[in-house]
C-alpha cells in the first residue's frame, strides 16, 4: 500500500483540493508546520505520487522522519488523517466532513502561573499561543496537575534541548497519562524509576551501536522486553546483534518475533537466526509442492512453518507431507496445518512415523480406490471415504467383507452410503465373515431400503453440505491472511482474545482495556479488508439452508423442510 492514500471522494478530484472547511475552521488553530504537511500530503495523494516514501516526504520538507510522523499523529487528533499502519508508516487523508466539533477554547488567565512556569523551562524560544492551547488541552482532557505537566516538559527539555518540538512533549505526556501518571508525585516516581534503568539502556545502546540518549519511550520498551516478554539483558543484546537491529523499534520487532516463536535463551536465539533463512527456503519449497503462490512468505513462516518446526517435524518430513497433501486435494497451508495438527496430537512426529503414516495412507487410498471401483464409482478418494474406512475397521471388518458390501452396493443411488448401512447392519447382527452372509440377512432386501442405509445417506449428504460451506469460508480467511498487514492484525486479535479471557476472570479493569484495544484492532482490520476489496461476510459459512444450517434439524430439534425433501428424493 502507498505511504499516502486518500478516501474515494477525494481521489476522484483532478487537482489538489483543499476544503473551505479546513481553511476556515482548522487552519487558524493548527500548528503552521502541520498545515504545510497536510497540504503537501494532499498534493501527493491527489496527484498519483504513490511511489513517495516517508523518507522522500521528510526530505522534501527538510524535516526528520520522526517529526513527520508526530505531525501526522497530531493531525489524526483532529480527524483530518488516519494513521493506518505504524510499520511501515502509512497515512490516509480523510474528508474534513468526518470531523466532529472544533478544538476547545481555553481562557489563558486560568493558567497564568502555569504559562510562566513553562516559559521559564523553555528559555530558548517563545511559546506560541497555539502551543499553549495544546498544553491547556492536556491539562483539561487528561487531568494533569499543572506541576506534573511542568515536570514532564522540564524532563523533555533536559533530554532534547530548548529547541524541542511540542509534538514530542505531547507524545511523552500522553504516554504518562495512558499509565495514569498525572500527579506531580507519580510523575516524580516515574522519572526516578526511569533514571535507574538509564545506565542499562546506555550499555545496550553502546553494545549495538545506537547513537542517541535513552528517553522515556526507550524505557517503556525496555520494561516491556524484560517484564512483559520476559527477556534478560543478555538475550536482548544477543537479539539486537543477530538481527542487526540498530534502533529500539527494530529490537522490539526482533524480540516480538522471538517471543512468538518461544526463543528466549541466547543459544535458542542464535540457532533460530542461523536457521531462519533455511526455514524461508523450506516455506518456498512447501508452497511450490502445494501449488500455492506466495507474494510474501513471512506470514506463512510465522503462522505455519515455524510452528511445525517447533512441534519437532523435520524439513524432509514437511516436504513429504506437502507432496502428500497436494496429491490428496489439500492445496493450502491451512489444509496442511490441519493434517499436521492431527499428526502432532497423535504423536506422529519423527521421520519414521511420518513415513509410516504416509505409506499407510497411500495403501488405504489404493484399497479405497478398489472399493469405489467395486461399487461402480470412478471418482477420486475423498476424506469422507477415509473416515468411513477408519470407522469400518474399528467395527472389525476385514477387506473381504468390505468388498462383499461394495458388490451389494453397486448400482445404488449412493453406493458408499448404502455400503455404510449394510456394514452397520452386519455389525448389529454379529456378521463379520463372508461365510455367515446369507440371502435372508436382514440387511439384504429385494424391495425397499434399509433405514440404516437411508440414515447413512442423510448423514453424508449434510456432512458434505456443511464441509463445502465451511471450506469456502476457510479459503476466504486464508486469502485475507496472505496479506501481511491483515495477517498481523488478525494474529494480534487472536492473542488479545486469549488475554481477554484470562483478564475477565482476574482483572476487570484490564479486561476493559483489552476490549477497547480489540475494538481498535477490529476497526483497523475491517479497514484493511475494505482496501483489499474482501467482504468480511465471506468468513462466515454460507449454508445452503438458512433454517437448519445444513444439519437437517431446526433450532427446536424438529426435521427441517430440506430434510423432508431430501428423504423424498431418496425414495423416488
Amino acid at each position: 500500500m502507498p505511504f499516502i492514500s486518500v478516501s474515494e471522494d477525494i481521489a476522484k478530484k483532478a487537482f489538489t483540493y483543499v476544503e473551505n472547511k479546513f481553511i476556515t475552521k482548522y487552519l487558524p488553530v493548527l500548528e503552521p508546520m502541520a498545515v504545510k504537511i497536510y497540504i503537501y500530503a494532499l498534493y501527493l495523494g491527489q496527484n498519483g505520487r504513490s511511489s513517495f516514501t516517508l523518507s522522500d516526504f521528510a526530505q522534501s520538507l527538510q524535516l526528520a522522519e520522526d517529526d513527520v510522523k508526530n505531525y501526522f499523529e497530531y493531525l489524526e487528533e483532529f480527524e483530518l488523517v488516519s494513521v493506518t499502519s505504524v510499520l511501515p508508516f502509512e497515512v490516509k487523508i480523510l474528508d474534513a466532513e468526518n470531523v466532529v466539533g472544533t478544538p476547545k477554547k481555553f481562557k489563558p488567565e486560568k493558567y497564568s502561573d502555569f504559562t510562566k512556569a513553562v516559559q521559564n523551562v523553555l528559555k530558548g524560544r517563545m511559546i506560541s499561543p497555539n502551543e499553549f492551547r495544546e498544553y491547556f488541552y492536556l491539562l483539561e482532557e487528561y487531568g494533569f496537575e499543572q506541576n506534573a505537566l511542568v515536570m514532564i516538559i522540564n524532563y523533555c527539555v533536559n533530554l532534547k534541548g530548548d529547541d524541542i518540538r511540542f509534538a514530542y512533549i505531547k507524545k511523552v505526556a500522553k504516554t504518562f497519562a495512558d499509565e495514569g501518571i498525572i500527579t506531580a508525585k507519580k510523575v516524580d516516581e516515574k522519572l526516578s524509576a526511569y533514571t535507574s534503568v538509564t545506565p542499562t539502556l546506555l550499555q545496550l545502546f553502546n553494545a549495538v551501536g545506537i547513537r542517541k540518549t535513552p528517553d522515556i519511550d526507550d524505557d517503556k520498551l525496555y520494561r516491556k522486553w524484560t517484564v512483559e516478554l520476559g527477556f534478560e539483558y543478555s538475550a536482548i543484546s544477543a537479539a539486537a546483534k543477530f538481527f542487526k537491529a540498530k534502533t529500539t523499534e527494530k529490537i522490539d520487532a526482533a524480540l516480538e518475533e522471538l517471543y512468538k516463536n518461544h526463543k528466549y535463551d541466547i543459544k535458542e536465539i542464535e540457532d533460530y537466526c542461523n536457521t531462519k533463512n533455511s526455514v524461508y527456503n523450506l516455506t518456498f519449497d512447501i508452497a511450490k509442492n502445494l501449488g500455492v503462490y506466495m507474494q510474501n512468505p513471512t506470514p506463512y513462516v510465522e503462522n505455519y512453518v515455524n510452528i511445525w518446526c517447533d512441534y519437532g517435524f523435520s524439513f524432509d518430513s514437511l516436504k513429504q507431507l506437502s507432496v502428500y497433501c497436494f496429491k490428496n486435494g489439500k492445496n493450502s497451508f491451512e489444509d496442511m496445518n490441519s493434517l499436521i495438527q492431527n499428526l502432532f496430537d497423535n504423536g506422529i512426529i519423527a521421520d519414521v512415523s511420518v513415513n509410516g503414516y504416509i505409506t499407510d495412507r497411500i495403501s488405504e487410498d489404493k484399497l479405497l480406490k478398489e472399493i469405489l471401483s467395486a461399487c461402480g464409482l470412478t471418482r477420486k478418494v475423498v476424506d469422507w471415504d477415509r473416515q468411513s474406512l477408519s470407522r469400518w475397521r474399528s467395527w472389525n471388518f476385514g477387506d473381504d467383507m468390505l468388498f462383499e458390501a461394495a458388490k451389494l452396493s453397486s448400482g445404488k443411488s449412493n453406493p458408499m452410503a448404502y455400503m455404510n448401512g449394510i456394514l452397520s447392519a452386519w455389525k448389529s447382527e454379529g456378521i463379520f465373515t463372508v461365510d455367515k452372509i446369507t440371502s435372508n440377512t436382514s440387511s439384504i432386501k429385494q424391495n425397499g431400503t434399509d433405514p440404516r442405509v437411508e440414515r447413512a445417506e442423510i448423514e453424508r449428504h449434510y456432512f458434505e453440505l456443511r464441509q463445502a460451506a465451511e471450506a469456502r469460508a476457510e479459503r476466504a480467511v486464508a486469502r485475507a491472511t496472505e496479506d501481511e498487514i491483515y495477517g498481523k492484525l488478525r494474529a494480534e486479535l487472536n492473542n488479545l482474545s486469549i488475554e481477554l479471557a484470562f483478564a475477565e476472570i482476574r482483572d476487570p479493569d484490564k479486561a476493559k482495556m483489552i476490549s477497547e484495544k480489540i475494538d481498535e484492532y477490529e476497526k483497523k482490520a475491517d479497514m484493511r479488508l475494505k482496501e483489499l476489496k474482501i467482504d468480511k461476510s465471506e468468513f462466515i459459512p454460507k449454508y445452503s439452508c438458512n433454517i437448519c444450517n445444513d444439519t437437517g434439524y431446526d433450532k427446536n430439534g424438529n426435521p427441517c423442510e430440506c430434510l423432508n425433501r431430501f428423504i423424498a428424493s431418496l425414495k423416488s
